[in-house]
């Protein structure tokens, strides 16, 4: 006789339930945007009523919210030579599998002001902890550059795949960026006077 694994509590189940539901939910709002994405559409995909992704999460506003949270493992620190590699480290993850999240803020935000506000508060913790990590005078230009040059590579990749970039290897890709990154998050050299 086998022994059988312990039966999970209810703590474990509705962990895995939310689990489960959100990575619907990213899926869907990746797929449809904000505007389309149903609740009923999240409740099936995960295989629950909707009347639980509503007990859990209480509106599709905040099941937004939640399913495109950035992880606070993603958020930059460091030196600058370390927030350089930690962008591109966080950049190759969303270029080897497809970034539910990430594509479910950028196809929402455009259709959705709504979503676009929600993004925008959520996103400015990110963009301020970035900023901090660039020591230049002119570190604000410099994030938003970062933000803008991540959000584009990843909109093209998955969203209009109009060039190679929805084709290239994810390798590659953060091969020809890391200078450019690595001039963004770094200090010009001060140049000396005779």
């Amino acid at each position: 006789m086998t022994a059988s694994s312990p039966r999970p509590t209810r703590a474990q189940q509705r962990r895995q339930s939310e689990e489960r539901i959100l990575a619907a939910a990213r899926h869907i709002f990746a797929e449809l945007g904000y505007d389309r994405t149903t609740i009923r559409a999240v409740a099936s995909a995960a295989g629950v009523d909707p009347g639980l992704v509503m007990h859990y999460f209480g509106s599709k506003d905040l099941l937004f919210a939640r399913a495109v949270e950035v992880p606070a493992d993603e958020l930059p620190a460091g030196t600058p030579g370390e927030v350089a590699e930690a962008l591109l480290t966080s950049l190759g993850r969303r270029l080897t599998g497809e970034p539910a999240a990430s594509l479910a803020v950028l196809r929402s935000m455009l259709t959705n002001a709504d979503a676009a506000d929600r993004y925008r508060a959520a996103g400015e913790s990110q963009l301020n902890r970035l900023t901090e990590a660039i020591p230049t005078p002119d570190a604000d230009l410099r994030a938003s550059l970062l933000s803008a040059i991540i959000h584009g590579v990843i909109a093209e990749r998955y969203l209009l795949r109009l060039t190679h970039l929805a084709d290239a290897s994810p390798e590659r890709i953060i091969d020809l960026l890391r200078p450019c990154v690595q001039s963004l998050t770094t200090p010009p050299p001060t140049s000396v006077q005779p």
